[in-house]
């Protein structure tokens, strides 16, 4: 695949996989990009998955045309990219691999090399020349690894941008980018807001015409699209006003509060997210907490704290650093209600959270008043 005159896509779709990094549900599979730059000096950016070394070998060969590379460049050293650095070498064993140091100490880890002068390392703000591409390099420490870092293309104005801008999905199945982009933004990269941001301020400076990400399609247009979700994102700002209601539940009872309360927010117009946490996908109910500005949280006690699908939850979302949002709880407990108490304290390190005014307890089951009390969640979070 062309992406510009000089630039091919030589990567690879993987529809064996069935859960990405051994946690992510990817029912369309996954992407593995890498791409090739053609000029007087020929760079090859970042290899693919283990699995499909052969395939990018053949795709690399045909798009090279009987040239042989200069250069490998590796901006980051995940394994569903880096793989095939050894399948490379043997091929192509004049050529000289491009990293940053963090990298080349990672590349011996992973792998019996030695390398010697064909080490190149890649300096921050530094520059390789290919001729008429001169690719300037970026280093992006954590994000979402230590030793990843951009590249970027000054003649056809490409960013490179190794993770980020990725989602899940292959290439050969058409979805919508934002869902999938999300969920595979907060689920691998939503820790590192900081270092994200401080990415963006240097892209600001580049003049952007396509983003090659290392998953997910290539962008070309409406780049601002992209830039400005994944600037809300990294700063964990609001993208949608709405709210998101998890729940767990055991005989039923703490699952029709929950349902009753998204009843009745909907009613007001209010945009919802329901999530049974026993049920659902963690990384879908992760992805909606972060979307929307208000969570209630509903779960009954469980061993004198939370049930255990809630607490994988809220460590979920607190290891990806949750905040400025509002929170409300609903709670139920046959003889000591303990889960709205202990639910607040996991939060209590989190920066700029509101929690609601109103807490709904269930004493075992429904009742009336409860409805009554939902009610009154309800006009608080419309």
């Amino acid at each position: 695949m062309k992406i510009t005159e000089n630039i091919l896509y030589v990567g690879v779709n993987d529809h064996q996989v069935d859960l990405f990094e051994g946690q992510y549900v990817v029912p369309n599979g996954m992407a593995y990009n890498s791409y090739v730059i053609l000029d007087e000096k020929t760079a090859v950016m970042d290899t693919v998955d283990g699995f499909f070394g052969r395939e990018w070998l053949a795709n690399l060969e045909k798009a090279l045309g009987g040239r042989r590379p200069e250069y490998l460049v590796i901006q980051h050293m995940e394994p569903d990219h880096s793989s095939n650095i050894p399948a490379f070498l043997e091929k192509y064993p004049e050529a000289k691999v491009v990293a940053t140091p963090k990298a080349f100490d990672m590349m011996r880890q992973f792998f019996s090399l030695d390398l010697g002068e064909r080490q190149v390392a890649a300096v921050n703000g530094g520059t390789l020349s290919l001729g008429k591409h001169e690719l300037h390099f970026v280093y992006a420490p954590m994000v979402h690894w230590p030793e990843v870092m951009m590249t970027y293309d000054a003649a056809d104005k490409v960013l490179f941008s190794a993770d980020a801008f990725g989602k899940f999905g292959a290439l050969d199945v058409e979805e919508e980018w934002d869902c999938e982009a999300r969920r595979y933004y907060f689920g691998i990269v939503g820790k590192y807001g900081m270092q994200v941001q401080n990415v963006l301020k240097k892209a600001a400076e580049l003049d952007l015409q396509i983003i090659c990400p290392l998953h997910g399609p290539v962008l070309t247009e409406n780049l601002d699209h992209y830039l400005n979700l994944y600037q809300t994102w990294s700063s964990y700002g609001v993208e949608t006003e709405g709210v998101t209601i998890a729940y767990a539940s055991i005989y039923g009872h703490t699952r029709e509060a929950a349902i009753y309360l998204n009843q009745l927010l909907q009613s007001k117009g209010v945009k919802t997210a329901v999530h049974d946490l026993a049920r659902t996908d963690l990384a879908e109910a992760v992805e909606d907490a972060f979307r929307y500005g208000k969570l209630v949280l509903a779960s009954n006690t469980y061993n004198g704290g939370i049930n255990p699908f809630m607490d994988d939850f809220i460590r979920r979302l607190l290891e990806r650093n949750y905040q400025k949002r509002t929170i409300a709880f609903i709670d139920n407990g046959s003889w000591a209600p303990m889960a709205a108490k202990t639910m607040q304290g996991l939060f209590e390190k989190s920066k700029e959270i509101t929690f609601a005014k109103n807490t709904v307890t269930l004493l075992s089951a429904m009742k009336p008043e409860n409805r009554e009390q939902l009610e009154v969640l309800a006009a608080e979070l419309a």
